[in-house]
């Protein structure tokens, strides 16, 4: 408002009038035509009227915003209340999906992990002559059937099933994290949208109330009773006011893409949210030390790290279990045909049996390189674990001291500016009736009270998305609830 101080005098000088030259002209038209004169305070005292009513109607929308306000959605009442977009979100949007299915096929590995390796069947055609590939000529010919199964060393099934089992129990758990934190994720994006919708607003509520200063300011300096440069204060901050407005569709435009996003809807689809969102309320939290404590105890994010952990523990002893020796065991069968020359009758079948054992003939390169591989992973994940933990700790504290500082900026908006502004507002109209004060002056504290409506509704809409932020940060659902 310096600049327009500066554009206000500047004029002055250039016209060489000022408040006290104004006032010293009025009695002369007083006397020159008091008739004339009456009938333009008359239309000035009802412009000056509706402006008053516009602005205490406009004041009372923050406090009770369902009244008299018009929807930013072109005439729907009705729109995507926030519960139901997390709803939706988490039934529609692709991410959470895509971890749900990953979460799923992995449950089902534990059960294969731990079955035994298939078996093997064998047929084989032994000891055929090559010169007639007769059945029943040579003695050791024979047609033979084979079952063989491998048996791995006692104990490794249990660890591959507990390893499997681990990560399946950490994709669990980070559907759950993904779940938080797409649902913080919506709501932060729902009230920046329900926070430039009513911004949008309170422009245009403005921009009729600036039409009505225009009209005003005109009125008067047609009359004599007022100066130019009102005129073009008032057109100034019209057009100011339009320029917002173009600024405010902007950034609407774009988070509601971010919305359609999280929600899975077409691009450019049209998201109305309601005027009024079902809860309003900024309670009080818990200690950052018992938010910490919370989340410790049941974060999901730390559950999957801890759980991953665990995996590669047991994946640290099955290495060492590799360097003890796998089994395997068979049977065969042969079936011979043809008489046996010495003891006469047919020739008898063959039965085998098999035992075989591995051996870790190359431990050093093999197993023993493994071991160390499986230590480091431990130690990476370990490392994860406590980066998550630092990253739940900072968010915790700066998103508690974010909402703090938002809940307090809106209370001191609700109950001290706002309501100081509107006084001023009205106190200035009264004010300009009379020549006691300039049009600056009332065009000042319009603007101040427009600015601290605007401050109002970007302070709750910070408060709710960092209070979101901190439920999904704790992983306490029931901090926002």
């Amino acid at each position: 408002m310096s600049f327009l101080r500066g554009h206000a005098s500047h004029i002055n000088r250039r016209s060489g009038t000022h408040a006290g030259q104004r006032l010293r002209r009025r009695p002369a038209t007083r006397r020159s035509c008091p008739a004339s004169h009456r009938d333009r305070r008359w239309r000035s005292h009802a412009i000056l009227a509706i402006a008053a009513a516009c602005v205490c109607a406009f004041a009372t929308s923050v406090a009770n915003p369902q009244e008299g306000a018009a929807p930013a959605d072109g005439g729907q009442v009705r729109g995507l209340a926030l519960a139901a977009a997390v709803e939706i979100a988490l039934s529609s949007n692709p991410h959470y999906a895509a971890m749900l299915a990953q979460a799923r096929a992995l449950q089902e590995v534990p059960s294969q992990a731990g079955a035994l390796p298939d078996p093997t069947i064998g047929l084989n055609a032994m000891n055929l002559p090559v010169d007639s590939f007769s059945l029943d000529r040579e003695p050791m010919t024979q047609l033979q059937v084979t079952f063989s199964q491998a048996i791995p060393y006692p104990g490794n099934r249990r660890l591959l099933v507990d390893a499997a089992q681990h990560e399946a129990d950490a994709g669990f758990a980070r559907v759950e994290d993904t779940a938080l934190t797409l649902a913080a994720r919506v709501r932060t994006t729902w009230w920046r949208l329900f926070q430039q919708d009513r911004a949008l607003q309170i422009v245009e509520q403005n921009q009729a109330l600036m039409r009505d200063f225009v009209e005003i300011a005109q009125s008067k300096y047609r009359v004599g009773d007022g100066l130019q440069q009102d005129v073009l204060l008032a057109q100034l901050e019209l057009s100011r006011l339009l320029e917002r407005e173009l600024r405010a569709l902007s950034m609407r435009s774009q988070t509601e893409a971010r919305l359609a996003e999280l929600l899975d809807r077409a691009p450019g689809e049209r998201i109305a949210l309601p005027q009024t969102p079902a809860n309003q309320r900024l309670p009080d939290v818990p200690t950052v030390d018992e938010l910490l404590q919370s989340a410790v105890a049941d974060h999901p994010a730390l559950a999957a790290d801890n759980a991953r952990v665990d995996a590669a523990r047991a994946r640290l002893d099955l290495s060492e279990q590799y360097r003890r020796p796998n089994f395997s065991v068979g049977a065969g069968y042969g079936y011979r045909q043809g008489e046996d020359p010495l003891r006469g009758g047919d020739r008898s079948d063959f039965v085998s049996f098999m035992f075989n054992v591995s051996v870790p003939l190359y431990a050093e390169s093999k197993q023993r390189r493994a071991i160390e591989q499986r230590n480091h992973e431990v130690s990476q994940r370990r490392l994860m674990l406590r980066h998550t933990l630092g990253s739940i700790q900072s968010a915790i504290a700066a998103h508690r001291a974010e909402y703090e500082a938002a809940r307090e900026e809106v209370s001191l908006l609700e109950t001290a500016i706002i309501p100081q502004a509107q006084q001023t507002v009205t106190s200035m109209l009264a004010a300009y009736q009379v020549n006691e004060v300039d049009f600056l002056n009332v065009l000042n504290s319009q603007l101040t009270l427009y600015n601290s409506q605007i401050n109002y509704w970007e302070a709750l809409g910070s408060a709710k998305a960092a209070l979101a932020e901190l439920a999904a940060a704790a992983g306490m659902e029931v901090l926002y609830e």
